[in-house]
């Protein structure tokens, strides 16, 4: 598989070509610069309002068919962005291979901030239905950190005077006002979120405020010696902070013919958003888990499923503390949670510390373990060697559990179990169940070596 395709939505006045020199330093990704509806190549296209701009991405997104693609906006086009990955992370058909966001000088799902008086001043540009030379040039110079060189200013100018009047005014006063708080809520889908230093409406302090909040998942960068137009200020240092969020966001990519049966229809909203939401980067299990428990069911998963580690450790402990659990347990062990604290704790203190041993000690102690030979009896804060034996059976069942329940994981194997059902009142089950005999639906099983 190649990396993902970035897909760039460009600021308000701006079009396709604020990204070229980005573009430019991005080799080896494939990347598609869009104009916005009333912008641009597409001025002539009208006022677009936000909501018709998330349909159009959303829709074009679906069209392409795009298996993996990581979604760069740039103040008006952040918020788009935003709302797309919304959708996305969401469950909407069509929408799983949005895998991240790169938000530039980003207007956020709130209320954009601007001073009402400078925005009253940009609505008077266009009184007589086309922006003047000057103004335009006033709105560019005001938006850099310093003057762009003579042809970058030129083209920048250029893109604001062919900007459609109805399109300019209905961002300020209308799209740039509306709250989507509660449509964008919070994300999983993986964010970087760059801000100029010298951005006065936009910078740091605005995305921490109004951007920041909406994702699970976000890393904040400052870029020195930039003001709002960033893409233009400073594209090296632009491109770099995309192509390493790029690359991490492809840790998650999967087979194109998988994605594109997770986007299906015969897939429901809510299995399709329980799916991605397993493709995005675990949040830490946090309370009443210890560094030194996170360790050690690390050490455990690693031994058990050769391969696993930190990420799986972090999901299995989430699970156990705030999930909704597998329905059942040993009677001869307390609930889960509290099971599995006593039997890290056990493990921990008979062995000195688990997850400081080499391998083939921790397989020893393993051995041991499902034999029945390790534990603490008569300690209401251990397990018994009997409860250590039924509690590392628990172990290796969450342990699988939780590695098969990975999109990965089923890519791998080629299970498509999840897509029969869908959000038709009629669910769309398996017609053929002979061997060797699939559906037309069903991805091919890749060739085995």
């Amino acid at each position: 598989m190649t990396g993902p395709t970035l897909v760039f939505l460009h600021a308000l006045g701006a079009s396709a070509g604020e990204w070229t020199q980005v573009i430019d330093r991005l080799g080896g990704y494939e990347c598609l610069a869009l104009d916005l509806p009333g912008f641009g190549d597409a001025a002539d296209a009208g006022h677009a309002d936000v909501a018709a701009m998330t349909d159009w991405l959303a829709d074009l997104i679906r069209a392409r068919r795009m298996a993996s693609c990581v979604i760069v906006g740039h103040s008006m086009g952040g918020k788009i962005a935003t709302l797309v990955a919304a959708r996305a992370a969401a469950g909407d058909a069509g929408l799983s291979g949005v895998l991240g966001v790169v938000l530039v000088a980003a207007s956020p799902p709130a209320p954009e901030p601007m001073d009402e008086d400078r925005r009253a001043g940009m609505i008077r540009w266009f009184a007589d239905g086309r922006i003047a030379q000057g103004d335009a040039a006033t709105f560019v110079d005001a938006n850099t950190a310093a003057p762009l060189p003579g042809a970058l200013r030129d083209r920048a100018i250029a893109d604001v005077m062919r900007s459609n009047r109805e399109a300019w005014l209905g961002w300020l006063e209308r799209g740039s006002r509306e709250d989507w708080r509660a449509a964008a809520g919070r994300i999983t889908i993986p964010a970087l979120i760059v801000a100029g230093a010298e951005d006065g409406d936009l910078g740091e302090d605005a995305q921490r405020r109004l951007n920041l909040p909406h994702y699970v998942t976000a890393d904040l960068r400052v870029v020195p010696d930039a003001a709002h137009l960033i893409p233009y200020e400073q594209p090296e240092a632009l491109a770099a902070l995309i192509r390493d969020h790029a690359a991490m966001v492809a840790t998650s990519m999967l087979p194109a013919d998988f994605v594109r049966l997770l986007a299906s229809d015969r897939v429901s909203r809510r299995t399709r958003a329980a799916m991605l939401d397993r493709m995005r980067p675990p949040v830490p299990a946090t309370a009443p888990w210890t560094d030194l428990d996170r360790e050690t069911v690390a050490a455990l998963v690693a031994q058990v499923l050769p391969g696993g580690g930190g990420d799986l450790a972090d999901r299995i402990l989430t699970g156990i503390a705030d999930g909704p659990g597998d329905g059942w347990r040993f009677a001869a062990l307390p609930p889960d949670a509290e099971a599995w604290r006593r039997g890290l704790a056990t493990l921990n203190a008979v062995t000195g510390d688990f997850a400081m041993l080499p391998s083939a000690a921790r397989a020893d102690w393993l051995d041991r373990l499902a034999g029945g030979e390790v534990g603490i009896a008569d300690d209401g804060a251990r397990l018994s060697p009997a409860q250590m034996a039924l509690w590392f059976e628990d172990v290796r069942a969450e342990t699988a559990r939780t590695w098969m329940s990975l999109p990965a994981t089923m890519a791998a194997i080629g299970y498509d179990g999840f897509a029969v059902g869908g959000d038709r009142p009629r669910k769309q089950g398996y017609t053929r169940t002979g061997a060797d005999d699939p559906e037309a639906w069903q991805i091919a099983p890749e060739p085995v070596a």
